[in-house]
């Protein structure tokens, strides 16, 4: 009988098979291309070293969105800060936008280096239980390009996964990229190796971002990610001085509330489009600690609290 590559498709014909690589159920495959050389694909030989490293982190997020540009990044700085402000758990922030870091200059840790020892990489520390990582700390300076195509990135992630030294983690939170390809296939495939893990997506009220968001929470669905929830950023516009609150991306198909509705999610929050966020992300502040009774804070704290409810039930 010709022997199946693992999570091969329902009707793979084989790899001992003549059709190998060439059947209709091949189209696809990320082994189609070995199959039809007629070379067996040999177990990831690094699966265990990253499995035995995620071993002891108790939950991975993945903060998802098919669409750039709607707050991602900045919600998962701020979950990761919100989690955090519990100091009796451990908490990590990975970001494997591999082109387009941002988190070393949203935590103020972009002049930081990754120090390397027996154990691995050591992650920055920006304050005693929240530890992050990302390529920024690798290039040498802040205008450095990366351009890779996605195997190079694929293995970027893999060492990120294999080498850093988190040490005892509650929450390790993801910052991904726009999109569902490479480096999300990637991601998810590492993490299977350990789970428990799961998807916070981000969305913003207009049908243009919903479109991709959509697409995204097929993706979870596709690879078996859990989702914690949907977060609907830039709600409404704040107005630093008088606090009033507008609309300024019209919900026209009824928002993230309707997409949670939709697609029998939970709503984990709305948070509203405040520029004292991005003013203190451009400066490396902790938002949550300057501005602790600002709308923004309080979601962004009750956001946390449901993420934290939702792993305390899968644990």
């Amino acid at each position: 009988m010709s022997e199946k590559p693992t999570n091969a498709p329902e009707h793979c014909p084989g790899t001992g098979s003549d059709d190998a690589g060439k059947a209709a159920a091949c189209a696809g495959c990320p082994n189609q291309q070995i199959c039809n050389s007629g070379e067996l694909k040999a177990p990831d030989p690094d699966l265990d070293a990253v499995k035995e490293r995620l071993s002891h982190i108790k939950h991975k997020i993945l903060v998802l969105s098919g669409k750039g540009g709607v707050g991602k990044s900045t919600v998962s700085a701020m979950l990761a800060r919100a989690l955090a402000m519990d100091q009796t758990k451990e908490v990590g922030i990975l970001d494997i936008d591999i082109c387009g870091p941002s988190q070393p200059r949203v935590f103020g840790a972009d002049e930081e280096k990754v120090h390397s020892s027996g154990a691995g990489w050591s992650p920055v520390y920006v304050s005693e239980n929240l530890a992050v990582m990302s390529i920024g700390f690798l290039l040498g300076g802040p205008d450095d390009a990366v351009i890779w195509r996605g195997p190079k990135k694929n293995g970027m992630i893999k060492q990120f996964l294999r080498d850093v030294d988190w040490g005892s983690l509650d929450y390790l939170v993801v910052d991904t990229p726009p999109g569902t390809s490479d480096e999300h296939l990637s991601i998810v495939q590492y993490l299977s190796a350990s789970p428990p893990s799961a998807a916070v997506v981000v969305t913003t009220p207009q049908e243009v971002a919903l479109l991709d968001v959509r697409k995204e929470i097929t993706f979870c669905q596709k690879v078996n990610v859990p989702i914690i929830g949907i977060v609907e950023n830039m709600t409404t516009f704040v107005c630093p001085k008088c606090k009033t609150e507008t609309a300024i991306f019209p919900p026209t198909t009824g928002g993230g509330a309707q997409l949670a509705a939709d697609t029998n999610l939970p709503l984990l929050g709305r948070l509203p489009l405040d520029p004292l966020v991005a003013r203190a992300c451009d400066k490396g502040l902790n938002f949550l600690q300057e501005e602790p009774e600002a709308p923004a804070t309080h979601a962004y704290i009750e956001i946390a609290k449901k993420i934290v409810e939702y792993c305390s039930q899968v644990s």
